[in-house]
């Protein structure tokens, strides 16, 4: 799945260490491959909302002590409950959409039409934020859409129905993250990172008894690194984007796009078929025109102030 790093974490960056930034960027997606493939392999034996479930209770074991050091509940005050919950729940149906993805799709082609989150992104901040988007960045987006229907292939003989899931994942993040926008200014990053936390494991333990098969010890322990390379990942992109700017770093987010092909060969001897490979090619083409141009945009906004 997509990086979900919060964007409020980096909104003060100067950019001031760009090449360790970028390093820490393709290291953090790289943990999230890692996560996925794991993920993938669970999905063998194990019901999504389980494997999801074992990854928000190491991912909530490990935040929790962070934010509540010093004995302070101060950290789950917020002035936007209702955004918040939103967001954790866009987050929650990201993460167990794609790991349904992976039950039917290979890892690198379920990463691939995910990317198309920045067409969600962009209608559901015209909708909900009032965004003004240009006619560049809509063809630009209309590439990166094509790009998917070339990697699903509707119609063709080889078109499956799981392919909707990853469009499903890339649609609950997109919504997640606009809540997020939309409360920048009034929320503490950690306050978000633990109502997202909290948020996606009451909800999950409530589905747990629906879908639950007890797993073996070799599976606990896979369960356990998952959370903890999902983790990792996070913390990894919060320090990124606090070191270097969004515009900058955002064409490296699509190295994930190549662990995943890596891992998907590595583990479990996927070879994507060349219309995955073409339609990858699109769709990073596309985000990597739309970087630019959000970078171009940046320049302009501080040379004018």
């Amino acid at each position: 799945m997509q990086p979900t790093v919060n964007p409020q974490a980096g909104s003060g960056s100067k950019g001031t260490e760009p090449m360790r930034a970028i390093l820490l960027v393709v290291l953090g997606v790289a943990c999230l491959s890692c996560s996925d493939a794991t993920a993938k392999y669970l999905g063998r034996t194990l019901p999504p909302a389980e494997i999801a479930w074992m990854r928000y209770v190491v991912f909530t074991a490990l935040v929790m002590p962070l934010a509540l050091r010093g004995g302070s509940l101060s950290v789950l005050k917020t002035t936007r409950p209702g955004l918040q919950v939103v967001r954790g729940l866009g987050m929650l149906g990201s993460a167990l959409f794609f790991i349904m993805a992976m039950q039917h799709l290979p890892l690198a082609e379920a990463a691939a039409i995910s990317f198309v989150s920045p067409v969600f992104v962009t209608v559901l901040s015209i909708l909900l934020l009032a965004e003004t988007v240009g006619v560049r960045r809509w063809a630009a987006l209309l590439v990166g859409l094509a790009g998917v229907i070339i990697v699903i292939r509707p119609g063709a003989e080889g078109f499956q129905p799981a392919s909707l899931l990853p469009i499903l994942t890339a649609f609950s993040w997109a919504l997640g993250l606009v809540a997020t926008r939309k409360m920048t200014v009034q929320e503490n990053p950690l306050t978000t990172m633990v109502w997202s936390a909290l948020t996606g494991l009451i909800a999950l333990t409530a589905l747990l008894p629906l879908h639950a098969a007890w797993p073996t010890p070799w599976e606990m322990l896979l369960g356990v690194f998952i959370g903890l390379v999902y983790t990792a990942a996070q913390w990894l992109l919060i320090l990124a984007y606090r070191q270097g700017e969004a515009s900058v770093l955002a064409p490296f987010t699509y190295v994930q796009l190549i662990w995943s092909t890596a891992l998907g060969f590595l583990v479990f001897g996927a070879v994507p078929d060349h219309w995955t490979f073409v339609g990858t090619g699109v769709i990073i083409a596309s985000g990597l025109y739309t970087a630019h141009r959000e970078r171009m945009r940046a320049r302009e906004r501080r040379s004018v102030a």
